[in-house]
């Protein structure tokens, strides 16, 4: 016999609580004290775990959902569920309050394989449940449009895993908008000769277009700098802040232009990063993701003037962070968080001082309400912090919900996806801002972060407009391989590269040469020998069964690729193209016997099995490339997928197929025709006029894609007219179309003699 009780005298510090242990019962057990007002720290582990209420009362909070704790509760909790008990008496009570108890409770767990891997592929306890879902795209700055590398990122991560989660019940949004008080969206405007609203207004509509393209529908998009209510909101917000007592205005070392005396930061300043040493801009490091206060750069060079910074103390708003490092850890172990990105948080909070400037002087933004900082606006990056809240705010206000940015509720699942260079912002800075400004509110939030995508070699650059934009390459015809290549090839654990001849080959090979041909060919067939009706299955052999099961463990990996706990877009890709794959070598194996007499039942099954797989490729690929699934389901006479499947069914008997004649994916389009003789000239303008660098592509782009402002577009203007009297108007010159094809407009109404009359000085 075992008799254990209680001893408040024997308890030990464990899991934020006080714990003692039980020996002999034939699993780990013990007891365990919540005091009042306090809780366990969140974990989750893979023992299964049987809870028992003694005493007191409180709250267990499992993966994010609140039930009662009360005297004889008894819970058992499944490997991997995340959990928390919390005593919900009052911490300071006057003395003899009889609300002011200990919870206490009785402890067993243990530890079942079988269990623990059913649990940890379980889809139901990996979803949301009935809560809503709020997956963010990073804001892009309205400083230019989109290109591959932004795509490839937060947006097609994104819009695929709120594809997913839709398909599998859950209530999934996803939002974004224009950041448009960026300061380079300042630098962007006074390169091109306008204001900074203008500029926003303009790209911010250019990106939403893109996205169109890209095949991204949103259902909120936020354009900061347009909505009536944004500002107060945001200044609401930032008082909340204030009003926690935890941050302060404070006088600390910035940067001036030594000739303008501008103040300098973000766009305005370059110089070495005070963490890894990587030449960086002002405020972030985008190699090691460190941030700086950009009075601490090495060697620092202001983008206004060639004379060296001076340093002098600016009061602002600040923040010392380094005071949460316990809060951001708790945080981080509440939902999603890769370890690329607590490495980051722990390598920040070695430092002995983290105080993080949450103004700037600027005529561009929001100036808070609070006294001391005149002239100064919120800066950007914290101010994303309540951009997100306010999105979900006007997302409910269209659908009828009660969502509140000054109120935000416990059941909000957020999910945000970015690059690298914004994760201290996301996961460090603004789970902090949170606390301080809604201290009742514990934040649910996963994180998805990419790396970099290169272009063939080097960093997609919108300043030196090295990209391939997303206007360039999409289309309907080729919005699905451009999907399925960034898919496959996006950096999400480390650096990828673009590369168009390997997109070009991916579409011929992979695309076209297997999958449209392995589809066209199974059409083909069906209508051969089953009138372009779907066959019923006759006789299965070993190998049948066996291929079945195959496609079940294609339908589990591609499954467990989207989820939100191991979501990866490569996978998706690989798990996709495997499906084909491996049906192209059973009907390979199969066909031998397609028309041998006495095999009619077994084919008929081949054939079925085949439809089986290109009925689970249609609903597998829904999430990646929308357009492909929609219509291989037209083609095998089934409805557009818009469930996500929990097995491999056998396409109905009968069903018309047409996937013969299908076509899926257009080869791409022939190389360009020569380019206009006038092309180098005219090129060569430009690049004078835009300060551009020999080695940088521009016959195939516009001058408002190079950026070019009304200025620059009357001195090009005026040269043509001076060298070949070819008067071309500005509407034509900013609208009219690439260098070339504005070379070939120039071509045809200029005096042949005078064309001739060009020296090779006059190209260059």
């Amino acid at each position: 016999m075992i008799i254990a009780s209680y001893d408040a005298d024997v308890l030990e510090q464990a899991f934020g609580i006080d714990m003692s242990g039980v020996e002999g019962l034939g699993t780990a057990a013990g007891w365990g004290r919540v005091a009042p007002g306090r809780a366990t720290e969140s974990h989750r582990h893979d023992e299964t775990e049987l809870f028992v209420i003694v005493s007191g009362r409180g709250e267990f909070v499992i993966d994010g959902e609140r039930h009662p704790a009360a005297p004889g509760t008894v819970v058992l909790f499944e490997p991997f569920e995340s959990h928390v008990l919390e005593n919900t008496s009052p911490e300071n009570t006057a003395d003899g309050d009889a609300d002011a108890t200990d919870l206490v409770f009785f402890t067993q767990y243990w530890r079942d394989a079988q269990r623990a891997a059913t649990s940890a592929a379980d889809p139901v306890r990996k979803g949301f449940g009935d809560r809503p879902v709020f997956v963010f795209s990073t804001p892009p700055t309205p400083n230019g449009d989109l290109h591959l590398g932004h795509l490839s990122g937060p947006y097609l991560g994104a819009d695929a895993f709120t594809r997913y989660q839709r398909m599998t019940g859950a209530e999934a949004y996803h939002l974004t908008g224009s950041d448009d008080y960026q300061s380079y969206v300042v630098a962007a405007a006074a390169k091109e000769g306008t204001t900074p609203a203008e500029t926003a207004a303009h790209y911010s509509a250019e990106i939403a277009e893109t996205l169109r393209l890209m095949d991204i529908p949103l259902d909120q998009y936020t354009v900061t700098d347009q909505d009536p209510a944004y500002r107060e909101g945001l200044r609401d917000f930032f008082g909340k802040v204030v009003a926690s007592g935890e941050i302060a205005v404070t006088e600390t070392d910035a940067l001036y232009d030594a000739t303008t005396g501008g103040y300098l930061y973000e766009a305005d300043v370059k110089g070495g990063c005070p963490g890894c040493g990587s030449i960086t801009s002002g405020n972030i490091c985008e190699e090691c993701g460190e941030p700086n206060t950009v009075a601490d750069l090495t060697g620092p060079r202001s983008a206004r003037s060639d004379a060296p910074p001076a340093t002098a103390p600016a009061a602002r708003w600040t923040l010392p962070l380094h005071a949460y490092a316990g809060d951001v850890r708790a945080h981080h172990r509440l939902g999603r968080v890769p370890a690329r990105l607590r490495e980051l948080a722990d390598r920040l909070f070695r430092r002995p001082d983290l105080t993080i400037p949450l103004t700037h002087p600027s005529t561009w933004g929001v100036e808070p309400r609070e006294e001391g900082t005149d002239g100064q606006v919120i800066w950007v990056w914290p101010e994303m912090s309540y951009g997100f809240l306010h999105g979900i705010q006007s997302l409910g206000a269209r659908l009828g919900r009660p969502w509140k940015a000054a109120d935000p509720a416990a059941d909000w699942k957020i999910v945000h996806f970015f690059g690298y260079d914004n994760s201290f912002y996301h996961c460090v800075l603004y789970p902090v801002l949170y606390q301080l400004a809604f201290p009742g509110w514990t934040p649910d939030i996963d994180y998805h972060v990419n790396e970099f995508y290169l272009l063939e070699g080097e960093k997609f650059s919108t300043s030196r407009r090295h990209a391939i934009w997303g206007k360039e390459i999409l289309t309907p015809d080729t919005v699905d391989s451009v999907r399925y290549f960034l898919a496959s090839t996006r950096p999400e654990g480390t650096r990828t590269d673009f590369r168009r001849a390997a997109y070009e080959a991916t579409l011929d090979d992979t695309l076209i040469g297997t999958w449209q041909q392995w589809l066209n060919d199974l059409g083909a067939r069906v209508a051969k020998h089953h009138g372009g009706r779907a066959p019923d299955a006759g006789n299965w052999t070993a190998e049948h069964s066996a291929f079945l099961a195959r496609l079940g463990t294609r339908l589990a990996a591609v499954t467990g690729a989207l989820q939100n706990d191991s979501f990866s877009l490569n996978q998706a890709a690989a798990e996709l193209d495997g499906i084909v794959r491996d049906t192209v070598r059973f009907a390979r194996a199969e066909g031998l016997l397609t028309d041998t007499p006495g095999w009619e039942s077994e084919n008929r099954t081949a054939v079925a099995l085949e439809l089986a797989a290109a009925r689970l490729l249609a609903h597998a690929a829904a999430p990646v490339m929308p357009r492909f699934a929609d219509r291989l389901a037209a083609a095998l006479g089934i409805d557009a997928p818009r469930t996500w499947p929990r097995s491999v069914e056998l396409l109905a008997p009968g069903s018309a197929v047409t996937l013969a004649d299908a076509v899926f994916f257009q080869a791409a389009a022939p190389a360009p025709p020569a380019e206009p003789a006038l092309t180098p000239w005219l090129t060569g303008i430009a690049r004078t006029v835009l300060r551009l660098g020999d080695d940088e592509q521009i016959a195939h782009r516009t001058l408002t894609q190079l950026a070019a402002g009304s200025l620059q577009a009357v001195t090009v203007q005026y040269q043509i007219l001076d060298a070949l009297d070819v008067d071309l108007s500005m509407d034509e010159l900013l609208h009219g179309g690439t260098l070339a094809e504005l070379a070939a407009v120039i071509a045809e109404r200029a005096e042949p003699s005078a064309v001739a009359a060009l020296t090779p000085e006059d190209a260059r």
